[in-house]
Protein backbone atom coordinates (compact mmCIF):
# COMPACT_ATOMS: atom_id res chain seq x y z
CA UNK A 1 0.00 0.00 0.00
CA UNK A 2 1.25 3.35 -1.13
CA UNK A 3 2.16 4.96 2.01
CA UNK A 4 -0.20 8.57 2.72
CA UNK A 5 0.64 11.97 2.59
CA UNK A 6 0.70 12.35 5.83
CA UNK A 7 3.31 9.39 5.95
CA UNK A 8 5.81 11.09 4.19
CA UNK A 9 8.83 12.47 5.75
CA UNK A 10 8.76 16.09 6.01
CA UNK A 11 12.21 17.01 7.90
CA UNK A 12 15.09 15.19 9.14
CA UNK A 13 16.69 16.43 12.10
CA UNK A 14 20.14 14.41 12.59
CA UNK A 15 18.51 10.90 13.06
CA UNK A 16 14.94 12.12 13.59
CA UNK A 17 12.82 12.38 11.00
CA UNK A 18 9.70 14.32 11.41
CA UNK A 19 6.76 13.30 8.53
CA UNK A 20 4.04 15.96 6.98
CA UNK A 21 1.53 14.43 9.30
CA UNK A 22 3.42 15.07 12.14
CA UNK A 23 4.43 18.57 10.95
CA UNK A 24 0.39 19.23 10.28
CA UNK A 25 -0.21 18.33 13.56
CA UNK A 26 2.48 20.32 15.20
CA UNK A 27 0.99 22.86 13.35
CA UNK A 28 -2.38 22.35 14.55
CA UNK A 29 -1.49 22.30 17.74
CA UNK A 30 0.49 25.42 17.21
CA UNK A 31 -2.20 26.93 15.40
CA UNK A 32 -4.65 25.81 18.25
CA UNK A 33 -2.43 26.71 20.91
CA UNK A 34 -1.97 30.06 19.30
CA UNK A 35 -6.03 30.29 19.00
CA UNK A 36 -6.15 29.71 22.83
CA UNK A 37 -3.94 32.21 23.30
CA UNK A 38 -5.22 34.87 21.30
CA UNK A 39 -8.51 34.05 22.79
CA UNK A 40 -6.91 34.60 26.22
CA UNK A 41 -5.27 37.61 25.48
CA UNK A 42 -8.87 38.65 24.01
CA UNK A 43 -10.16 38.07 26.90
CA UNK A 44 -7.58 39.90 29.40
CA UNK A 45 -8.00 43.04 27.13
CA UNK A 46 -11.43 43.14 27.49
CA UNK A 47 -10.86 42.04 31.28
CA UNK A 48 -8.85 45.30 31.08
CA UNK A 49 -11.00 47.33 29.25
CA UNK A 50 -14.13 46.50 31.52
CA UNK A 51 -12.12 47.24 34.42
CA UNK A 52 -10.17 50.36 33.19
CA UNK A 53 -14.13 51.41 32.39
CA UNK A 54 -15.11 50.29 35.96
CA UNK A 55 -12.18 52.06 37.46
CA UNK A 56 -13.20 55.46 35.11
CA UNK A 57 -16.51 55.05 36.46
CA UNK A 58 -15.28 55.02 39.61
CA UNK A 59 -13.10 58.28 39.32
CA UNK A 60 -15.89 59.93 37.75
CA UNK A 61 -18.31 58.93 40.55
CA UNK A 62 -15.67 60.13 43.11
CA UNK A 63 -14.85 63.51 40.53
CA UNK A 64 -18.23 64.19 40.91
CA UNK A 65 -18.75 63.58 44.75
CA UNK A 66 -15.68 65.45 45.17
CA UNK A 67 -17.58 68.37 42.88
CA UNK A 68 -20.55 68.33 44.92
CA UNK A 69 -18.69 68.28 48.15
CA UNK A 70 -16.33 71.49 46.65
CA UNK A 71 -19.68 73.43 45.42
CA UNK A 72 -21.05 72.51 49.25
CA UNK A 73 -18.04 73.91 50.73
CA UNK A 74 -17.76 77.17 48.42
CA UNK A 75 -21.90 77.67 49.00
CA UNK A 76 -20.57 77.49 52.72
CA UNK A 77 -17.56 79.28 52.31
CA UNK A 78 -19.65 82.51 50.20
CA UNK A 79 -22.25 82.33 53.52
CA UNK A 80 -19.40 82.83 55.76
CA UNK A 81 -18.23 85.13 53.56
CA UNK A 82 -21.21 86.67 53.65
CA UNK A 83 -22.18 86.85 57.24
CA UNK A 84 -18.12 87.88 57.48
CA UNK A 85 -18.97 91.00 55.28
CA UNK A 86 -21.92 91.50 57.19
CA UNK A 87 -19.87 91.40 60.65
CA UNK A 88 -16.68 93.21 58.89
CA UNK A 89 -19.56 95.98 57.25
CA UNK A 90 -21.39 96.46 61.11
CA UNK A 91 -18.03 96.38 62.53
CA UNK A 92 -16.73 99.16 59.97
CA UNK A 93 -19.78 101.36 60.55
CA UNK A 94 -19.23 101.27 64.50
CA UNK A 95 -15.32 101.57 64.17
CA UNK A 96 -16.22 104.90 61.45
CA UNK A 97 -18.86 106.30 64.34
CA UNK A 98 -16.44 105.78 67.05
CA UNK A 99 -13.91 106.96 65.17
CA UNK A 100 -16.05 110.20 64.64
CA UNK A 101 -17.14 110.70 68.09
CA UNK A 102 -13.47 110.49 69.38
CA UNK A 103 -12.61 112.93 66.38
CA UNK A 104 -15.29 115.12 67.06
CA UNK A 105 -14.67 114.94 70.51
CA UNK A 106 -10.79 115.36 70.29
CA UNK A 107 -11.61 118.11 67.60
CA UNK A 108 -13.56 120.11 70.80
CA UNK A 109 -10.86 119.57 72.90
CA UNK A 110 -8.43 120.66 70.49
CA UNK A 111 -10.58 123.77 70.07
CA UNK A 112 -11.15 124.48 73.67
CA UNK A 113 -7.54 123.80 74.60
CA UNK A 114 -6.28 126.10 71.41
CA UNK A 115 -8.84 128.70 72.55
CA UNK A 116 -7.50 128.56 76.25
CA UNK A 117 -3.73 128.97 74.91
CA UNK A 118 -4.99 131.81 73.10
CA UNK A 119 -6.66 133.14 75.79
CA UNK A 120 -3.78 132.63 77.96
CA UNK A 121 -1.07 134.17 75.36
CA UNK A 122 -3.56 137.00 74.88
CA UNK A 123 -3.33 137.51 78.91
CA UNK A 124 0.65 136.63 79.02
CA UNK A 125 0.76 139.50 76.16
CA UNK A 126 -0.90 141.82 78.23
CA UNK A 127 1.05 141.05 81.05
CA UNK A 128 4.06 141.36 79.18
CA UNK A 129 3.47 144.50 77.94
CA UNK A 130 2.12 146.13 81.20
CA UNK A 131 5.68 145.00 82.55
CA UNK A 132 7.37 146.57 79.34
CA UNK A 133 5.64 149.56 79.93
CA UNK A 134 6.39 149.21 83.99
CA UNK A 135 9.98 148.96 82.27
CA UNK A 136 9.28 152.17 80.39
CA UNK A 137 8.32 153.94 83.31
CA UNK A 138 11.48 152.97 85.10
CA UNK A 139 13.88 153.61 82.60
CA UNK A 140 12.39 156.65 82.25
CA UNK A 141 12.47 157.21 85.99
CA UNK A 142 16.20 156.22 86.04
CA UNK A 143 17.21 158.69 83.46
CA UNK A 144 15.72 161.06 85.16
CA UNK A 145 17.41 159.85 88.48
CA UNK A 146 20.60 159.85 86.62
CA UNK A 147 19.86 163.64 85.67
CA UNK A 148 18.85 164.09 89.00
CA UNK A 149 22.64 162.68 90.31
CA UNK A 150 24.35 164.35 87.62
CA UNK A 151 22.74 167.78 89.28
CA UNK A 152 23.73 166.45 92.61
CA UNK A 153 27.23 166.00 91.47
CA UNK A 154 27.02 169.28 90.59
CA UNK A 155 25.78 170.58 93.38
CA UNK A 156 28.49 168.68 95.45
CA UNK A 157 31.06 170.68 93.14
CA UNK A 158 30.55 173.54 94.59
CA UNK A 159 31.73 174.53 98.41
CA UNK A 160 28.30 176.53 98.84
CA UNK A 161 26.02 174.54 97.31
CA UNK A 162 27.24 171.51 99.28
CA UNK A 163 27.09 173.06 102.61
CA UNK A 164 23.23 173.95 101.49
CA UNK A 165 23.13 170.19 100.90
CA UNK A 166 24.09 169.38 104.38
CA UNK A 167 22.18 172.52 105.80
CA UNK A 168 19.24 171.06 104.29
CA UNK A 169 19.33 167.51 105.26
CA UNK A 170 20.04 168.39 108.99
CA UNK A 171 16.84 171.20 108.81
CA UNK A 172 14.77 168.06 107.75
CA UNK A 173 15.59 165.79 110.19
CA UNK A 174 15.53 168.47 112.77
CA UNK A 175 11.65 169.83 111.15
CA UNK A 176 10.22 166.25 111.34
CA UNK A 177 11.49 165.09 115.05
CA UNK A 178 10.48 168.67 116.92
CA UNK A 179 7.83 170.71 116.98
CA UNK A 180 7.12 174.23 116.03
CA UNK A 181 9.07 176.39 118.82
CA UNK A 182 11.62 173.78 119.81
CA UNK A 183 14.48 174.91 117.47
CA UNK A 184 15.24 177.66 115.37
CA UNK A 185 17.59 177.59 112.31
CA UNK A 186 20.39 180.26 112.10
CA UNK A 187 20.05 182.07 115.22
CA UNK A 188 22.12 184.37 116.52
CA UNK A 189 23.94 183.95 120.00
CA UNK A 190 25.15 186.88 122.76
CA UNK A 191 28.94 186.52 120.60
CA UNK A 192 27.01 187.40 117.03
CA UNK A 193 27.49 183.65 115.95
CA UNK A 194 24.91 182.31 113.84
CA UNK A 195 25.12 178.59 114.25
CA UNK A 196 23.16 176.23 111.77
CA UNK A 197 20.63 175.29 114.31
CA UNK A 198 19.72 175.57 117.87
CA UNK A 199 17.72 173.61 119.78
CA UNK A 200 15.93 174.66 122.64
CA UNK A 201 15.44 172.47 125.37
CA UNK A 202 12.99 172.46 128.41
CA UNK A 203 13.22 174.07 132.11
CA UNK A 204 15.63 176.99 131.01
CA UNK A 205 18.29 174.72 130.36
CA UNK A 206 21.08 175.92 127.56
CA UNK A 207 20.55 175.34 124.14
CA UNK A 208 21.81 172.50 122.12
CA UNK A 209 24.20 173.74 118.94
CA UNK A 210 23.99 171.46 115.63
CA UNK A 211 26.77 172.28 112.91
CA UNK A 212 26.20 171.62 109.19
CA UNK A 213 29.16 173.15 107.53
CA UNK A 214 31.47 169.86 107.37
CA UNK A 215 34.42 170.32 104.94
CA UNK A 216 32.98 167.52 102.35
CA UNK A 217 35.77 168.58 99.75
CA UNK A 218 38.64 167.30 101.38
CA UNK A 219 36.88 164.17 101.50
CA UNK A 220 36.32 164.46 97.85
CA UNK A 221 39.81 164.99 97.34
CA UNK A 222 40.95 161.82 99.19
CA UNK A 223 38.29 159.81 96.93
CA UNK A 224 39.86 162.13 93.44
CA UNK A 225 43.35 161.07 94.54
CA UNK A 226 45.38 158.87 92.46
CA UNK A 227 48.04 156.88 94.02
CA UNK A 228 49.91 156.23 97.49
CA UNK A 229 51.74 159.79 97.89
CA UNK A 230 48.70 161.49 96.70
CA UNK A 231 46.05 159.78 98.87
CA UNK A 232 48.34 160.54 102.25
CA UNK A 233 48.52 164.04 101.01
CA UNK A 234 45.02 164.02 100.56
CA UNK A 235 44.61 162.23 103.89
CA UNK A 236 46.27 164.95 105.89
CA UNK A 237 44.53 167.64 104.39
CA UNK A 238 41.15 166.16 105.72
CA UNK A 239 42.71 165.42 108.59
CA UNK A 240 43.87 169.02 109.41
CA UNK A 241 40.45 170.73 107.85
CA UNK A 242 38.21 168.64 110.14
CA UNK A 243 40.65 169.84 113.42
CA UNK A 244 40.47 173.42 112.13
CA UNK A 245 36.47 172.88 111.70
CA UNK A 246 36.05 171.15 115.32
CA UNK A 247 37.84 173.98 116.98
CA UNK A 248 35.96 176.59 115.42
CA UNK A 249 32.69 174.96 116.67
CA UNK A 250 34.01 174.84 120.40
CA UNK A 251 35.42 178.43 119.89
CA UNK A 252 32.01 180.20 118.64
CA UNK A 253 28.99 177.58 119.66
CA UNK A 254 29.98 176.48 122.94
CA UNK A 255 28.84 179.45 125.56
CA UNK A 256 28.50 178.92 129.35
CA UNK A 257 25.50 179.31 130.97
CA UNK A 258 23.78 180.62 127.02
CA UNK A 259 24.35 176.84 125.61
CA UNK A 260 25.65 172.92 126.57
CA UNK A 261 28.44 172.01 126.80
CA UNK A 262 28.68 169.85 123.95
CA UNK A 263 27.78 170.37 120.67
CA UNK A 264 26.82 168.21 117.59
CA UNK A 265 28.98 168.13 113.91
CA UNK A 266 26.26 166.82 111.40
CA UNK A 267 27.97 164.41 108.52
CA UNK A 268 25.42 164.18 105.56
CA UNK A 269 26.69 160.95 104.83
CA UNK A 270 26.97 157.69 106.34
CA UNK A 271 29.78 156.64 104.41
CA UNK A 272 31.70 159.51 105.30
CA UNK A 273 30.44 158.86 109.39
CA UNK A 274 31.85 155.14 109.07
CA UNK A 275 35.13 155.93 107.40
CA UNK A 276 36.27 158.42 109.74
CA UNK A 277 35.70 156.03 112.43
CA UNK A 278 37.61 153.52 110.48
CA UNK A 279 40.84 155.74 109.87
CA UNK A 280 40.11 158.47 111.18
CA UNK A 281 40.15 157.65 114.92
CA UNK A 282 42.85 160.52 116.17
CA UNK A 283 39.75 162.99 114.80
CA UNK A 284 37.39 161.12 116.62
CA UNK A 285 39.31 161.35 120.13
CA UNK A 286 40.39 165.08 119.25
CA UNK A 287 36.21 165.99 118.80
CA UNK A 288 35.52 164.48 122.36
CA UNK A 289 37.83 165.95 124.52
CA UNK A 290 36.78 169.27 122.65
CA UNK A 291 32.87 168.42 123.18
CA UNK A 292 32.12 168.00 120.03
CA UNK A 293 30.16 165.31 118.76
CA UNK A 294 30.15 163.88 115.19
CA UNK A 295 26.99 163.00 114.01
CA UNK A 296 25.61 160.84 111.10
CA UNK A 297 22.14 161.47 109.42
CA UNK A 298 20.72 158.34 111.62
CA UNK A 299 22.71 159.25 114.86
CA UNK A 300 20.88 162.56 114.37
CA UNK A 301 17.51 161.16 113.77
CA UNK A 302 18.39 159.63 116.93
CA UNK A 303 19.39 162.48 119.08
CA UNK A 304 15.98 164.06 117.86
CA UNK A 305 13.80 161.31 118.92
CA UNK A 306 15.47 161.47 122.68
CA UNK A 307 14.94 165.11 122.55
CA UNK A 308 11.49 165.19 121.89
CA UNK A 309 10.81 162.29 124.25
CA UNK A 310 12.63 164.65 126.93
CA UNK A 311 10.37 167.74 125.54
CA UNK A 312 7.40 165.46 126.29
CA UNK A 313 8.19 164.61 130.05
CA UNK A 314 9.08 168.17 130.44
CA UNK A 315 5.62 169.32 129.09
CA UNK A 316 4.09 166.55 131.47
CA UNK A 317 5.82 167.32 134.79
CA UNK A 318 4.81 171.13 133.58
CA UNK A 319 1.03 169.96 133.63
CA UNK A 320 0.90 168.00 136.46
CA UNK A 321 -0.72 170.04 138.66
CA UNK A 322 -3.56 170.26 136.14
CA UNK A 323 -3.64 166.72 135.77
CA UNK A 324 -4.08 166.69 139.33
CA UNK A 325 -6.96 168.62 139.31
CA UNK A 326 -8.44 166.56 137.01
CA UNK A 327 -8.05 163.32 138.39
CA UNK A 328 -9.66 164.74 141.72
CA UNK A 329 -12.66 165.71 139.68
CA UNK A 330 -12.42 162.54 138.02
CA UNK A 331 -12.99 161.21 142.03
CA UNK A 332 -15.59 163.32 142.58
CA UNK A 333 -17.16 162.20 139.58
CA UNK A 334 -17.09 158.45 140.71
CA UNK A 335 -18.22 159.23 144.36
CA UNK A 336 -21.45 160.58 142.45
CA UNK A 337 -21.70 157.65 140.46
CA UNK A 338 -21.40 155.77 143.28
CA UNK A 339 -24.14 157.07 145.27
CA UNK A 340 -26.37 157.62 142.23
CA UNK A 341 -25.77 153.89 141.71
CA UNK A 342 -27.04 152.98 145.32
CA UNK A 343 -30.30 155.10 144.75
CA UNK A 344 -30.97 153.01 142.02
CA UNK A 345 -30.41 149.76 143.75
CA UNK A 346 -32.69 150.85 146.40
CA UNK A 347 -35.06 151.61 143.30
CA UNK A 348 -34.91 148.22 142.03
CA UNK A 349 -35.34 146.69 145.51
CA UNK A 350 -38.49 148.73 145.81
CA UNK A 351 -39.28 147.54 142.26
CA UNK A 352 -38.29 143.48 143.11
CA UNK A 353 -41.05 144.36 145.93
CA UNK A 354 -44.00 145.62 143.67
CA UNK A 355 -43.38 142.66 140.82
CA UNK A 356 -44.02 140.46 144.34
CA UNK A 357 -47.16 142.17 144.98
CA UNK A 358 -48.10 142.25 141.27
CA UNK A 359 -47.34 138.30 141.17
CA UNK A 360 -49.64 137.88 144.25
CA UNK A 361 -52.72 139.87 142.48
CA UNK A 362 -52.52 137.96 139.46
CA UNK A 363 -52.53 134.97 141.26
CA UNK A 364 -56.33 135.76 142.83
CA UNK A 365 -57.40 137.01 139.50
CA UNK A 366 -56.22 133.41 138.16
CA UNK A 367 -58.38 131.74 140.86
CA UNK A 368 -61.47 134.14 139.89
CA UNK A 369 -60.98 133.06 136.49
CA UNK A 370 -61.67 129.44 137.55
CA UNK A 371 -64.22 130.30 139.70
CA UNK A 372 -65.82 132.08 137.02
CA UNK A 373 -65.11 129.07 134.70
CA UNK A 374 -67.62 127.22 137.40
CA UNK A 375 -70.97 128.76 135.64
CA UNK A 376 -74.17 127.15 135.20
CA UNK A 377 -77.29 127.50 133.25
CA UNK A 378 -80.53 127.16 134.95
CA UNK A 379 -82.69 123.95 135.20
CA UNK A 380 -84.55 123.91 132.28
CA UNK A 381 -82.01 124.18 130.07
CA UNK A 382 -81.32 120.98 128.41
CA UNK A 383 -77.87 121.13 128.25
CA UNK A 384 -77.14 121.82 132.03
CA UNK A 385 -76.00 119.06 133.73
CA UNK A 386 -77.69 117.56 137.01
CA UNK A 387 -76.06 118.84 140.13
CA UNK A 388 -74.16 116.24 141.40
CA UNK A 389 -74.89 115.49 145.72
CA UNK A 390 -71.16 114.74 146.12
CA UNK A 391 -70.88 118.88 145.26
CA UNK A 392 -69.52 119.80 148.51
CA UNK A 393 -69.84 123.49 149.41
CA UNK A 394 -71.70 124.43 146.30
CA UNK A 395 -75.06 126.15 146.57
CA UNK A 396 -77.30 127.63 143.53
CA UNK A 397 -77.71 130.91 143.31
CA UNK A 398 -80.87 132.45 140.88
CA UNK A 399 -80.72 135.20 138.59
CA UNK A 400 -83.60 137.65 138.45
CA UNK A 401 -85.00 136.53 135.72
CA UNK A 402 -85.22 133.06 136.73
CA UNK A 403 -83.46 131.38 133.44
CA UNK A 404 -80.02 131.07 135.23
CA UNK A 405 -78.42 129.75 137.85
CA UNK A 406 -75.09 130.26 139.27
CA UNK A 407 -72.79 127.17 141.05
CA UNK A 408 -70.69 129.06 143.22
CA UNK A 409 -67.73 127.05 144.47
CA UNK A 410 -67.38 127.67 147.96
CA UNK A 411 -63.19 128.29 148.47
CA UNK A 412 -61.90 126.19 151.11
Amino acid sequence: MEPSLFAQPLLRLGSSTITVGQGVAVGGAAVLIALLMLGMALWRSGRARADAAFEAAERAREAEMRMVGILRSQAEMQGRLGSMAEIFGARQAELTQSLSQRLDAMTGRLGQTMAEQTKSTHENLARLQERLAVIDTAQSNIQSLAGQVVQLQAILSNKQTRGAFGQSRMEAIVADGLPQGAYEFQATLSNGTRPDCLVRMPNDTPSLVIDAKFPLEAWNAIRAAEGPDAQKAAAQAFRRDVEVHIRDIADKYLLSGETQDTAFMFVPSESVFAEMHENFETLIQRAHRLRIVIVSPSLLMLSIQVIQSILKDSRMREQAHLIQGEVIRLMEDVSRLDDRVRKLQVHFGHAARDIDDILVSSGKVTKRGQKIEALEFGANDPDRPSASPTDVGARPVESRTGQLKLRVVEEE
